[in-house]
């Protein structure tokens, strides 16, 4: 193959990414509102998630001595952090929903919490995975950049 040829190809191939679709992005109002709840839920022969990650990692913000959920300065250190354990678009590739899922389900071998979600099906998983596929506290999905958070 000629440089030429190799030069072509690769500026078609530079056309097409560039024409795809923004991927979607993580909203700090979904997150707030629909994701840290269930950081915060009691499950029978489990530990809350907040109990390990207050101290693991990825971290959470330790509550407010008598607090039942974060305040907004917290909810936002959370959201900065939890963010970069997805994957935009991808909740079976995102940290976040493979590690506490269950490993016949498509999650990861081990992890130190319990398996909180036995298949992708459960409700508290398909909340997290619409929280990475953009979606908003109104519906709709989110592409291109965060709202109400950094990029």
């Amino acid at each position: 193959m000629t440089a030429l040829q190799l030069l072509t190809i690769a500026m078609l191939l530079a056309q097409e990414l560039g024409s795809s679709p923004a991927a979607p992005t993580v909203d700090f109002a979904f997150f707030k509102d629909q994701v840290q709840p269930i950081f915060l839920k009691k499950r029978s022969g489990h530990a809350r998630c907040v109990t390990c990650h207050t101290h693991g990692s990825p971290p959470l913000e330790p509550l407010a001595p008598g607090a039942a959920n974060w305040n907004d300065a917290q909810s936002r250190k959370n959201f900065e952090i939890w963010k970069l354990f997805v994957v935009p678009g991808d909740p079976v590739r995102s940290p976040l929903l493979k590690h506490p899922l269950a490993e016949a389900a498509g999650g990861d071998r081990f992890h130190a919490g319990g398996r909180h979600w036995q298949s992708q099906s459960d409700p508290e998983w398909q909340i997290l995975a619409a929280w990475v596929n953009g979606q908003t506290l109104n519906g709709q999905t989110l592409r291109g950049q965060t709202r109400g958070g950094s990029k």
